[in-house]
């Protein structure tokens, strides 16, 4: 029987996540399938009780983290904490288990770039990948947080997460503040093109020996990133992200590791040909 394995969302057709997967299967020897659907929230649930006895693991994109929660027969404490699952894996018996590897991708990202996170944190954006990033630097013991938003309100449920986990957090606007200038490493989870007007701002405050970390990684890189790299600073990318969260995936699904090497330049790959 034919193993299978998709990634859903909406919209999907940009996702990376078919070659990031199948450049796994070919690294291991495996002769499985690995395909992308379009599903929005309200077709998830129809679409998982469709799958057949072959289908093994699902990753998931927007607007689906959340929801996935709901069908999952267990969740992982991070994905629990979160509110969040990128991951479902089906049991044996058919269930299926949610988890979240994008945390501890964050994770992965900050130390493979270096970041100071021992110093304060500037996070801009306050949605639910800022509270994967809220989580992961609770994980990593980070100083305190500064979340800029435009709202407060939109900030809460993000807030939250670092309320429960204990992690010193707090909203701040959506401008560079003298706070900004003492942050080890910036973090910013705002969709492309929200933070252009403030990039050459954002980039003057942090020093050229901290890091940046954009969760953009196309079109790339975004005005933030670019000003960050002219004036010396290191950059890690979303494409960082997308790669080592898919080691956790890959696991999860496979029970093996892959080196992040081999999922990073298959996407690389694949951006390249697209340009």
């Amino acid at each position: 029987m034919l193993t299978r394995c998709a990634v859903l969302g909406s919209p999907i057709a940009h996702s990376l996540s078919p070659v990031i997967h199948r450049a796994a299967y070919r690294q291991l020897g495996l002769d499985w399938e690995y395909t992308a659907h379009e599903v929005d929230e309200a077709g998830l649930a129809g679409f998982v009780a469709s799958l057949g006895a072959g289908w093994r693991g699902l990753s998931l994109t927007m607007p689906l983290k959340r929801v996935a929660l709901d069908l999952a027969t267990s969740a992982s404490d991070v994905a629990a904490t979160v509110g969040a699952a990128n991951t479902l894996v089906r049991r044996d018996h058919g269930g299926w288990d949610a988890d979240n590897t994008d945390v501890p991708g964050i994770v992965a990202t900050l130390r493979e770039a270096g970041a100071a996170v021992a110093a304060p944190v500037c996070l801009w954006g306050g949605g639910a990948t800022a509270a994967s990033v809220l989580a992961a630097l609770a994980f990593l013991e980070s100083g305190p947080v500064h979340v800029h938003v435009r709202s407060a309100a939109r900030a809460e449920a993000a807030l939250a997460v670092a309320a429960a986990l204990g992690h010193p957090a707090e909203p701040a606007p959506w401008a560079v503040l003298p706070a900004c200038a003492d942050a080890g490493v910036t973090v910013t989870t705002a969709p492309s093109g929200a933070l252009d007007e403030l990039a050459t701002a954002v980039a003057a405050a942090g020093a050229t020996d901290r890091v940046l970390f954009d969760v953009v990684y196309d079109p790339w890189p975004t005005p933030v990133a670019a000003a960050w790299q002219a004036a010396g600073g290191v950059v890690a990318s979303g494409l960082d992200l997308l790669a080592h969260q898919a080691v956790g995936q890959v696991r999860l699904m496979t029970g093996a590791d892959v080196p992040v090497d081999v999922l990073r330049s298959a996407a690389l790959a694949a951006i390249g040909a697209r340009a």
